[in-house]
């Protein structure tokens, strides 16, 4: 079920007005609130159901368990099983076929015809999220950070709708802790969560969805058509498609929870405006790139081991990032470009200190260069891509609307914030008659950006 659709138009504000009539009532709330998002991930594929409940109820036994244990050797063969339980679910779901082809084409170059079989597996949406989530949960049990919760409150972390298929990835003592006690619909941010919802929309469907049908799609798709202006555009406009599809289903998602009473963490913070590759990261996919550090770079031994451990935790960390986004080899060489940039910027940093603005020049566009393998189909594509800078022809697709957007939403990164969040916190204050009108007139301008096609899903929710 997609946010900006009519189904989920539907589904939501009757879930809603239920919630605030259940609020109070903690027994009823949780079965309630953990069927409408079973209910709301069944819309996909009433299977993956299954495959939720399956890791709800393996992570929960082995949370109990560690729990009780006063054996910490104990403890840790348990944490490890269920680490490595909820990486096989991710792995056969996600890359067996991947693997299962690679290994194959290996094999038959070596000429020894021992092919492994191949199998459809439907990929559950957003079950990367669902399991970075569930290993948190156990893992911070494990180092004593929680205690393990009553199962309903971890069945319904795991599957709350507003973050299932695409985050943020909201920690489990961030979120299990605001189900103790009962929300206040009198207390709920309406104002905050409304201007979240409309800002999302507008990147999603106005911005996103226009910058793919106009430029992206077309010159990636088939990037030979296209010379260097074209290519050159497509590649600015695709960072900022990827930006506002992405922090647009976020700020949905937090906007949608702050309705409910709950909050989740930030996970976007004007990332193209970071002057060095670790202020990236501190801003784009901030509870991803938290997650990785605290449950890899960390526990590989961060930058404890020396330059060359360093060097290794950095790359191993990114590469596996890379690789978390899909089974492709053009998300692994989107995390190595990644990873380089990181140990680079390591190994000169105190010695060599660039001005911001050259900083930010380099950053940005080595993120926008690193874009493109993560875009492309494959890598081949994407070699073709690169191999149309060399041909400067006519610019065809350097259409007004696509040259305003794509510069106008760079050049807000690098603004000064104060002024936008002045005027959302003006917004968040109206009135709610006024509040009401301007929701009204954003969804009435945002629809009328549709194409006949419909909303096309999030990119995030392949992942």
């Amino acid at each position: 079920m997609v946010f900006p659709t009519v189904q989920f138009a539907v589904f939501f504000p009757i879930v809603l007005a239920l919630s605030w009539a259940l609020m109070r009532r903690q027994g009823v709330w949780k079965p309630f609130m953990l069927a409408a998002s079973y209910v709301f991930y069944a819309a996909a594929n009433p299977l993956f159901c299954v495959m939720i409940a399956a890791v709800t109820l393996g992570n929960q036994a082995c949370a109990l368990l560690i729990h009780r244990s006063e054996d910490a050797r104990v403890r840790k063969q348990i944490v490890v099983l269920a680490v490595t339980l909820n990486l096989a679910t991710l792995g056969v779901f996600k890359y067996y076929g991947f693997f299962a082809t690679e290994i194959n084409g290996l094999l038959d170059r070596a000429g020894l015809g021992l092919p492994l079989p191949l199998a459809a597996i439907a990929l559950p949406v957003g079950i990367s999220f669902i399991i970075f989530q569930a290993i948190s949960y156990t893992v911070d049990v494990y180092r004593r950070l929680i205690t393990p919760a009553a199962t309903i409150d971890v069945a319904l972390y795991l599957s709350f709708f507003p973050h299932l298929v695409a985050g943020p990835i909201v920690r489990a003592r961030e979120f299990i802790p605001q189900l103790q006690s009962p929300r206040d619909p009198r207390k709920v941010a309406v104002g905050a969560g409304v201007a979240l919802i409309l800002i999302g929309l507008v990147k999603k469907v106005a911005i996103a969805d226009f910058l793919a049908r106009e430029i992206v799609d077309p010159v990636f798709g088939v990037p030979q058509a296209y010379a260097a202006p074209d290519v050159l555009l497509a590649s600015y406009a695709y960072a900022v498609q990827i930006f506002c599809d992405f922090s647009g289903y976020t700020d949905i998602a937090i906007g949608l929870a702050l309705l409910l009473g709950f909050v989740f963490p930030q996970n976007f913070d004007r990332p193209y405006r970071a002057a060095s590759f670790g202020e990236f990261w501190r801003r784009w996919h901030i509870t991803l790139s938290r997650f990785l550090r605290d449950f890899l770079y960390i526990p590989l031994g961060g930058n404890r081991g020396g330059k060359w451990k360093t060097i290794r935790n950095l790359m191993i960390t990114m590469v596996l990032g890379g690789l978390w986004h899909g089974a492709a080899w053009g998300f692994v060489l989107w995390g190595a470009i990644h990873g380089t940039a990181l140990v680079v910027e390591h190994q000169f940093r105190g010695r060599v200190r660039l001005p911001r603005w050259l900083g930010w020049l380099l950053v940005f566009h080595i993120v926008v260069l690193a874009w493109i393998p993560f875009r492309a189909p494959d890598l081949g594509l994407a070699g073709a891509y690169l191999a149309r800078f060399a041909d400067w022809g006519p610019a065809t697709l350097w259409t007004a609307p696509v040259v305003i957007v794509t510069f106008l939403v760079i050049a807000l990164q690098v603004a000064p914030a104060k002024p936008m969040d002045a005027l959302r916190v003006r917004f968040e204050r109206l009135h709610p008659v006024a509040l009401g009108a301007s929701m009204a007139t954003v969804i009435l301008l945002v629809a009328a950006t549709v194409s006949s096609q419909g909303v096309p899903p999030f990119i995030y929710f392949s992942f």
